[in-house]
């Protein structure tokens, strides 16, 4: 193992004899904008007292100058992750000497040279364990330390960290920033930003307490920012945070900016929060779009008590921030803000993310057993973030809401600035509910898999919710009557089931909707009389019944359930009618899917002929200027990189002969230009005159995949060599190379590199970060038309780390779950 990848084991015992206080980092960023020198000076200061004689401390960049410990200096003893320190006394000064290197992966220090203004921009991302390419640190959650930070910049740019500056020092050209302390922070949430970013500043204010707010992006995205929404959204959610944890907001100020070619949604560093570039539309956005921003926003606002102010001990326990989160998220927007559909989206699309997760074998419970940080770097999962916010949504309908929050309350009291796990949360929400949560816990907590819950009638008349790997649930039925072409609900049912099989007595319905509400975590099944039902009335179904329906469906069609055309056919006939854009968003997604990977061999083009007309037909009749008109061109589009019968309409709406009230923003351009491509109707002339007109970052990203979707052997080959082999691609160009070697489903150009791909991952793993490496092995895995290849490199390859494998393993359930349900659908009646 390298010794880059730390073990749970290791550093439970480095924290048991060191104790840290003080980190002070002093960065030289100077002369970051000459993209020909690679690292960048850093030197540490750690102050810690030590029962042990000597430790480690972790550093990757590219090299170690100086080492010197409680004024003496030491030779340095460093492998390239690891620093060996000696001789320590019970209190230590240690200062560390070295020169970091800056990433292009989105790992550590990120830098970017904007083409449109040739400015350089500058921003860390540590989670999991990154912090230490820039820092020399105790890369670990239970080692918090007051952080300041130090760095020298060029004039004018707007430098940033977790606090406010106390002094600016300008000199030859350059200003040296101090930040204040933090209070105790893990490494991981520690944060630096610089680059001439545009800004937009506000306040936020709460009786005595006033937080000064900052919005940040680069100045080519100025125009896209939506600032007013962004800062209202933020006050919203500190005065919602506020009240419900009884905790005054505790970082000082509050920065959030939205930076390039970033790896995640974003990411809670107190302070300072990042987001992804991909929140802030380039022209046209639909209202789901924003309200998924919203959540975004409010999920990082709750890591500013779970997970910043109390920090799970080990990444075991990650779910101790990421499943608050992410049900805080939701719950934060109905509460707080104009998105009040958050759980409708969540019930239809987040949750799909947590039931496909929980089906394969690689699945975990939400309590993990994470051994090293390779584990953890992969578990930040749909198990963690969904699954866990859905069984937390559970809770609360257990103990009650105002119970909930005072258990919350009570742990942030008990455990502010410490390290947690389980039994700590679990201690407190106990004396704030007067409930025994052991059992619950062990249930949903500490198992995993997903039940599936349906309606059986026996020969005699007795009917029975059955269930798959049985759990307790409290749950609703929903009966609903068919009259006059719409479902409206006449009754609904509480139950509390445990056991496989639980006689139920309530009377028929058209439709039984299992676990209406949305008030546990289970796939429920939709029995043939309300599929009937489903068939000729869901789209008169109030939201969330609707997302449940959806839900059921999608569920039942991944399964081999459900004949894949016949689900296509519902959404063909309810889709058009779908009034939540966040639902349709989902269930476009979900076709397109069903289409490419369910629908057998023999019925493959016909269907996607269909889906195709059923996009256009739907773009066409969409109100103007609608976000439904939005979605269905974004599905046109996506859908004639597979089929060329409508490139005539593609080529007109490029040409400005769209839909009216249909904006076709950069984006959209892009995504119809590389349809063209795919389809053999656009050529590299095509793509230069585009890239003329769009020279942004996120035009030469797109401009990358719609060169390589050209579908030729020799094209593709290229591209597929270039994935693997230039190590100057970002990541984000690294994404747009394997999403032109996809383009189009064309597996007839690329299967001749299946052998090769399994030759590579080994090495990938090895060579390049863990980023990286994933993209490679999820975005080229070879979907062949059988398991042979996998399996012989996974029986061959017993020895290789285990996230490695893990990735394999999950891509090769996918393609099972793919060959296995088309091959169900004769059985299904498809056609």
């Amino acid at each position: 193992m390298s010794s880059a990848n730390l073990t749970r084991q290791e550093t439970a015992a480095r924290s048991a004899g060191v104790t840290v206080h003080t980190i002070r980092v002093e960065l030289d960023l100077f002369d970051a904008q000459n993209q020909e020198r690679p690292g960048f000076g850093v030197t540490t200061t750690l102050m810690f007292d030590a029962t042990a004689s000597e430790t480690w401390i972790d550093f990757i960049g590219e090299s170690v100058n100086r080492v010197t410990i409680n004024g003496a200096e030491q030779p340095v003893a460093y492998d390239g992750a690891r620093i060996a320190v000696t001789g320590l006394a019970a209190s230590n000064t240690v200062v560390v000497e070295g020169v970091g290197l800056y990433s292009r992966s989105g790992e550590g220090l990120h830098r970017f040279v904007d083409p449109v203004d040739g400015e350089t921009y500058l921003y860390t991302q540590y989670e999991p364990a990154d912090s230490r390419r820039v820092m020399a640190c105790f890369e670990q959650p239970d080692m918090k330390a007051a952080f300041t930070f130090v760095v020298r910049a060029p004039l004018g740019w707007h430098v940033l960290s977790n606090q406010s500056a106390v002094s600016v020092d300008e000199h030859d050209g350059a200003q040296t920033v101090e930040f204040a302390p933090t209070l105790p922070l893990s490494s991981y949430i520690t944060s630096v930003a610089a680059g001439p970013y545009h800004r937009v500043d506000a306040t936020w204010t709460r009786g005595e307490q006033s937080v000064a707010l900052g919005v940040l992006c680069r100045p080519s995205l100025a125009r896209f920012l939506e600032e007013d929404e962004i800062i209202e959204v933020t006050r919203q959610g500190l005065d919602f945070f506020t009240d419900s944890f009884d905790f005054p907001y505790p970082w000082g100020k509050y920065d959030q900016i939205f930076v390039p070619e970033y790896n995640l949604g974003a990411m809670e560093n107190p302070g300072l929060v990042t987001f992804t570039e991909a929140y802030l539309s380039r022209g046209a956005a639909t209202d789901a779009q924003r309200g998924g921003r919203a959540n975004t926003i409010l999920h990082e606002m709750a890591h500013m008590w779970f997970g910043d102010l109390v920090t799970m001990r080990w990444w075991d326990d990650l779910w101790l921030k990421e499943s608050f989160a992410d049900y805080m998220g939701a719950h934060a927007s109905v509460a707080a803000t104009r998105f009040t559909d958050a759980w409708v989206r969540f019930a239809a699309n987040r949750k799909a993310w947590a039931y496909q997760q929980d089906q394969l074998p690689t699945t975990h419970p939400i309590v993990a057993d994470i051994t090293d940080l390779e584990a953890a770097k992969l578990n930040f999962d749909g198990i963690t973030y969904a699954k866990g916010a859905s069984v937390l949504k559970q809770l609360v309908a257990f103990v009650g809401e105002e119970q909930f929050f005072e258990g919350a309350r009570r742990y942030f009291a008990a455990h502010a600035y410490g390290n947690t796990t389980l039994d700590d949360l679990l201690v407190q929400l106990e004396e704030a509910s007067g409930r025994d949560l052991r059992a619950w816990s062990t249930a949903w907590l500490e198992t995993s898999g997903v039940s599936a819950l349906s309606l059986e009638e026996s020969a005699d008349g007795e009917r029975m919710l059955v269930q798959t790997d049985p759990r307790p649930h409290r749950l609703r039925v929903g009966l609903y009557n068919l009259t006059d072409g719409c479902l409206s609900l006449r009754e609904k049912v509480d139950l509390d089931i445990a056991d496989e099989r639980t006689p139920v007595a309530f009377e028929e319905a058209d439709l039984v909707l299992i676990n209406d509400d949305d008030l546990t975590y289970a796939k429920a099944r939709i029995d043939e009389r309300s599929l009937a039902s489903v068939e000729k009335a869901l789209s008169t179904l109030e939201p969330l019944p609707r997302a449940l329906v959806w839900s059921s469906l999608w569920n039942s069609t991944r399964d081999g359930e459900l004949a894949a055309a016949r689900y296509l056919a519902i959404v063909g006939a309810h889709a058009p009618a779908e009034e939540n854009i966040g639902l349709l968003s989902g269930v476009l997604a979900n076709a397109a899917y069903a289409v490419g990977h369910f629908v057998s061999d023999a019925a493959r083009t016909a269907e996607r002929t269909a889906w195709l007309e059923t996009t256009w037909t739907a773009l066409s009749a969409a109100d103007a200027g609608s976000d439904a008109q939005l979605s269905w061109a974004r599905a046109f589009a996506a859908a004639s990189a597979y089929d060329d019968a409508r490139a005539e309409h593609v080529r007109a709406i490029l040409d400005g002969d769209a839909p009216e009230g249909l904006t076709v923003d950069p984006d959209l351009r892009w995504a119809l230009l590389t349809a063209l491509r795919t389809t053999e109707h656009a050529t590299g002339d095509d793509v230069s005159d585009e890239l003329e007109r769009d020279g942004t970052a996120s035009g030469r990203t797109a401009s990358l995949t719609a060169l390589w979707s050209k579908p030729s052997i020799a094209n593709r080959t290229v591209a597929w060599h270039a994935a693997w082999e230039d190590l100057s691609l970002s990541n984000d160009h690294l994404s747009a190379t394997i999403n032109g070697v996809r383009a189009g489903g064309r597996r007839d150009l690329i299967a001749d590199l299946d052998e090769g791909y399994f030759e590579r991952i080994l090495g990938a793993w090895q060579d390049r970060s863990i980023e990286l490496a994933r993209r490679l092995v999820v975005g080229l895995f070879p979907a062949s038309d059988d398991l042979e290849q996998v399996d012989a490199w996974l029986a061959a390859n017993g020895s290789a780390p285990a996230a490695l494998r893990r990735l394999v393993i999950e891509q090769r359930d996918h393609l099972a779950r793919d060959l296995r349900v088309r091959a169900a659908q004769s059985q299904l009646g498809e056609g």
